[in-house]
C-alpha cells in the first residue's frame, strides 16, 4: 500500500509517498517526480520503507513563488525536512540524474542524515572534460526553450546529452509522446528554473569525504555515450571509490526496475551502514 502525504517547507508544499516496510530508503530524481520511480519503489518495498517525492515546483509539490529557482541546496533542505517529518534521524538515499545532485548536496549540508548515498549518473557538467562547451550547450538549450518552447528544447537536450533520439534506449528524463499539461509544466520549470543550477553544481569533495556518509557513484551499463558517464567516473575518482554499474542507461530504473532494484540492494548491503549510526 502506498500512502500519499504533504509537507509544508519554506516556500513550498511537498507531495511525497511512503510504501513498504524495513530500513528507510529515499528514492529521488529531479525533475523526475515520484511517479517516475513508482516501479522501482514497488520493487524495493518488500524489504525497505521507500519514500519518493515530487521535487519543489514539480507535479504535486506547489511553490509559493512559481518564479523561484530550484537549486540543489534548496532541494537538499527539503529532503532533510522530509526526514524530520518521518521522524527519522537518517536514511539511505538513492538519487538519479538531478536527484543524484540533490543527494550530493544533502550529504554535504546534512551529513549525519545520510547513511549511504547512491548517486546514479549526476549531471555534474563542470567535471566534464569539455566543461566550457557543455556550459555553452546548456545555455543554448535554455535559450531554445524561451524562444521555441518545450519540444524544441527537449530535442536539443537529448542530442546534447548523447541520447540516440531515433533509437530505443531506456529513456531520457523528458516527457514521452503526447505530453500531458503537467508534463509540459514540469518541463518548462526544468528549463527555466532548474537545468543551469543542477548542471553547474560543483560538489565539495572534501566535505563529502569527511562527512561520514558513504557515497557510491552509479553508472549505467548502456550509458557510455552519454554526457553523464564521464562526469560520473570523474566524481568516483575524486572520491577515490569504484563506480557501480547498474542495468540499462540513464533511465535504467524505468525500463528494468526489478534488475535495477536488485543491484541497488546489493550496493547498499555492501556498505553495511546501520540505521541511526
Amino acid at each position: 500500500m502506498t500512502t500519499v502525504r504533504t509537507l509544508d517547507v519554506p516556500g513550498a508544499r511537498l507531495r511525497y509517498e511512503v510504501r513498504g516496510s524495513g530500513p528507510l530508503l529515499l528514492v529521488m530524481g529531479s525533475p523526475m517526480d515520484a511517479a517516475a520511480f513508482a516501479p522501482l519503489a514497488d520493487a524495493l518495498a518488500g524489504d525497505h520503507t521507500v519514500v519518493t517525492h515530487d521535487p519543489r515546483g514539480i507535479s504535486g509539490s506547489a511553490l509559493d513563488d512559481p518564479a523561484q529557482d530550484s537549486t540543489p541546496q534548496l532541494r537538499a533542505d527539503d529532503v532533510a525536512a522530509l526526514l524530520d517529518a518521518l521522524g527519522a534521524p537518517d536514511a539511505d538515499v538513492f538519487g538519479s540524474s538531478g536527484g543524484a545532485v540533490t543527494g550530493l548536496a544533502l550529504a554535504e549540508r546534512h551529513p549525519k542524515r545520510v547513511r549511504t548515498l547512491v548517486a546514479h549518473e549526476p549531471p555534474l557538467l563542470e567535471l566534464h572534460p569539455q566543461a566550457e562547451a557543455q556550459r555553452a550547450a546548456t545555455d543554448d538549450i535554455v535559450d531554445t526553450f524561451h524562444e521555441h518552447g518545450v519540444g524544441a528544447a527537449w530535442r536539443k537536450f537529448m542530442v546534447t546529452a548523447g541520447f540516440d533520439v531515433g533509437g530505443e534506449g531506456d529513456g531520457a528524463p523528458g516527457p514521452r509522446q503526447q505530453p500531458s499539461e503537467q508534463d509540459l509544466a514540469n518541463s518548462a520549470r526544468f528549463f527555466a528554473h532548474e537545468l543551469r543550477h543542477t548542471t553547474r553544481y560543483l560538489p565539495d569533495v572534501a566535505a563529502l569525504r569527511a562527512g561520514g556518509a558513504g557515497v557510491v557513484v552509479g553508472v549505467g551499463a548502456g550509458s557510455r555515450g552519454l554526457s553523464t558517464y564521464p562526469v560520473s567516473l570523474a566524481l568516483a575518482r575524486l572520491l577515490d571509490t569504484a563506480p557501480v554499474e547498474f542495468p540499462g542507461d540513464h533511465g535504467g530504473f524505468l525500463a528494468r526496475p526489478a534488475e535495477f532494484a536488485e543491484t541497488l540492494r546489493k550496493t547498499l548491503a555492501a556498505q553495511g551502514r546501520e540505521p541511526g549510526r
